[in-house]
């Protein structure tokens, strides 16, 4: 099928095969990447799928980036979204601060929100909570098959080291700002099709994204990724926090 992604298990000699991925409308988008260039995209209703395979290559990948919090807190606030804001500059409105691993475990916003201030002194947004379904499927891959692989990352963070150090000036939702991120994923050889099989139903924005994130995931394989922080936090279960790019 085309927009499938493809692939065999590596062995000596065969291609580094990585994935990036990004939340989107009814789960989740993939982008593939084989020795830095376009192998691929899928759209799956969970991450778990994703990292598994279906026979489809999804569970080559030798590392796994994905554009959602990996990692939490007993108390306080993550010191790599703080430092990804403060980079990001103009853009910091895209990045959220995350807050300890019992606000995630509330039911409800309002009893989350409650507690986000009892635990930080601030609340908890209503945009940031929407994210809590995902954010906790995503945790749980952690310790999961293939958690391992697992990296996080944040697109504008990825777009800005693919732009030299310059954040991007346009929105992502807007055309001149879709145009600007498909650019410079051309000109690191990340060409996406017009036709992205079962994945052409997802949002652009989601697309390109998930297409930074593997970017990312490259230079992690090749261990020419950077890190915020750096070095890494430590989390609450001894999984160091960082965001990847």
């Amino acid at each position: 099928m085309r927009g499938a992604l493809r692939g065999k298990p590596l062995g000596m000699g065969d291609a580094v095969r990585v994935l990036g991925i990004d939340a989107c409308p009814g789960g989740w988008v993939a982008v593939a990447l084989s020795d830095g260039r376009f192998d691929g995209a899928r759209f799956a209703a969970s991450l778990r799928s994703l990292l598994g395979g279906n026979g489809d290559g999804t569970g080559d990948a030798v590392v796994v980036a994905v554009d959602i919090p990996l990692g939490l807190l007993d108390t306080g606030w993550r010191r790599a979204d703080a430092e990804a804001a403060a980079l990001l500059g103009r853009l910091r409105g895209s990045v959220f601060r995350v807050p300890p691993r019992a606000v995630w475990q509330e039911e409800q916003y309002e009893a989350a929100n409650r507690l986000c201030r009892e635990l930080t002194g601030a609340g908890l947004s209503r945009q940031s909570w929407g994210l809590a379904a995902k954010l906790r499927e995503a945790n749980e891959c952690l310790t999961g098959a293939g958690g391992e692989r697992l990296r996080e990352v944040h697109p504008e963070v990825s777009f800005r080291a693919l732009a030299g150090g310059r954040p991007p000036v346009h929105r992502k939702k807007s055309w001149a700002g879709q145009m600007a991120r498909r650019s410079l994923l051309e000109k690191a050889d990340i060409v996406l099709p017009d036709d992205l099989g079962d994945a052409g139903v997802v949002p652009a924005d989601d697309v390109l994204d998930a297409a930074a994130a593997a970017w990312s995931a490259d230079r992690i394989a090749r261990g020419r990724a950077r890190s915020l922080p750096d070095p890494p936090q430590p989390g609450d279960r001894g999984r160091p926090i960082a965001i990847w790019y």
